[in-house]
C-alpha cells in the first residue's frame, strides 16, 4: 500500500537534543502536531466496569480535565463514523503532585500525550462521541477508554464550557473527588497544569506512536482521499464534456419544457453543472470524510456505476440514471 507518511512537526518548543539516562531508555522527546499513518492497534474495548480497579492513588494528587468538540484535522481516518479524524498534543507539567487527565473530545480523536520529566501521569480517562484513542502513554500507566462508540462503562463526555457539568460526577466515581481545573484545548493543544518554561524538556512514550492507529480499511479524508480515488480509479477529473453530456441528458428526457421561449434565443438549454473540484465516479467509492467548505466536491455517476456511499458533505452529485443533483447547492 502506498505510504502516506505526514512529517512531523515541531511547534513553539525548544525540545532538547537529549534526556536524562533514567529516562531515556523508554521515552523519547515529545513533538507537538506529531501527524503520520501506520498500521492500526486495537485500544479501548469498552468492556468491564467503570473503574481502574487496583489503581491505589497517593494523598495528594492533581485531577485535571482537558479537551474541545474537536481537535486539529489530520489527514486519515481512525474509525469508520465518516466524521474527520482530529488530533490533540496533550502536555502535562504538575512539577509539585502527580496528575490524573480526564480527556474528552466529540469528534474521532488521536490524543497525543507528552508531559515534563519531572511529572508523573497516575491514570487517564479518555471519552467521547465517536472513537477515542491515546498515544504516547506508557502501557504501565492505567488507561480506560469510554465513548459513545465503544459503549463504554463510563457512559460517555466531551470537554468544553457548555458541558462542564458532566466532569465532576464522572471524576468522583472514579477518584473520590471533583477535577481541580479544567483547559480547553485550543487549535488541537492543550498545555495542562503549569505554564511551559522556556527550556523545558518534554517526554513521551514510543510504544503506542499516533500513526499506529490509521484505519487501513476507511478512505483519507477531504481532499487527499478524493486525489487518493483518482490514484486508485475510482474515480477521474470531469471536463467540459461530462457537463454537457449532462446538460444532453436533461434536454433529451424534457425536449419541450414548460418555459416560454426568449426572443431571439428561443428556449434555454439547462444550465452547465459546476466544474469546480469535479469528478466522475468509476467504480464502488466511498466519499472521504471532510467535503465541507472549501473541500466540497462535484460529483458525475454515469448509468451502471452504483452511486457513492457515506456522507457527500456540502458536494453536489450529479445522477445520470434518474438525472437529479442531489446536494445542498444543487442547480
Amino acid at each position: 500500500m502506498m505510504s502516506r507518511r505526514i512529517a512531523l512537526t515541531l511547534v513553539g518548543l525548544l525540545l532538547a537534543p537529549s534526556i536524562p539516562v533514567a529516562i531515556a531508555e523508554e521515552l523519547i522527546p515529545f513533538e507537538l502536531r506529531g501527524q503520520s499513518k501506520e498500521k492500526q492497534v486495537p485500544q479501548g474495548s469498552g468492556a468491564g466496569t467503570c473503574s481502574f480497579g487496583e489503581l491505589k492513588l497517593p494523598q495528594e494528587f492533581m485531577i485535571y480535565a482537558a479537551g474541545s468538540y474537536t481537535g486539529r484535522e489530520i489527514h486519515f481516518q481512525i474509525d469508520q463514523s465518516g466524521h474527520q479524524a482530529t488530533q490533540i498534543d496533550v502536555v502535562a507539567n504538575s512539577i509539585s503532585r502527580p496528575v490524573v487527565l480526564l480527556l474528552g473530545a466529540y469528534e474521532p480523536t488521536i490524543w497525543n500525550i507528552g508531559w515534563s520529566s519531572e511529572t508523573k501521569i497516575l491514570a487517564v480517562l479518555a471519552s467521547g462521541y465517536h472513537r477515542q484513542v491515546v498515544a504516547g502513554l506508557p502501557k504501565n500507566v492505567p488507561l480506560l477508554i469510554s465513548s459513545y462508540d465503544n459503549k463504554g462503562p463510563c457512559g460517555y463526555f466531551y470537554v468544553s464550557e457548555e458541558t462542564l457539568g458532566s466532569l465532576n460526577p464522572i471524576s468522583r466515581r472514579l477518584f473520590g473527588r471533583s477535577v481541580d481545573q479544567v483547559f480547553l484545548a485550543k487549535s488541537g493543544q492543550a498545555i495542562v497544569g503549569n505554564p511551559l518554561g522556556k527550556d523545558i524538556k518534554l517526554v513521551t512514550s514510543p510504544e503506542t506512536p499516533p500513526e499506529s492507529f490509521l484505519d487501513e480499511s476507511a478512505p483519507l479524508a477531504g481532499s487527499l482521499g478524493l486525489e487518493d480515488a483518482v490514484t486508485r480509479g475510482l474515480l477521474r477529473r470531469a471536463t467540459s464534456a461530462d457537463a454537457e453530456a449532462w446538460v444532453n441528458a436533461l434536454s433529451e428526457a424534457n425536449p419541450t419544457p414548460d418555459i416560454p421561449p426568449i426572443a431571439s434565443k428561443g428556449t434555454p438549454r439547462p444550465r452547465q453543472p459546476s466544474l469546480h473540484n469535479a469528478f466522475v465516479v468509476l467504480k464502488e467509492f466511498v466519499y472521504p470524510a471532510g467535503l465541507y467548505g472549501g473541500n466540497l466536491a462535484t460529483f458525475y455517476v454515469p448509468k451502471g456505476v452504483p452511486m457513492p456511499m457515506g456522507d457527500p458533505g456540502h458536494s453536489s452529485v450529479y445522477d445520470f440514471k434518474t438525472l437529479r443533483c442531489k446536494g445542498a447547492i444543487c442547480r
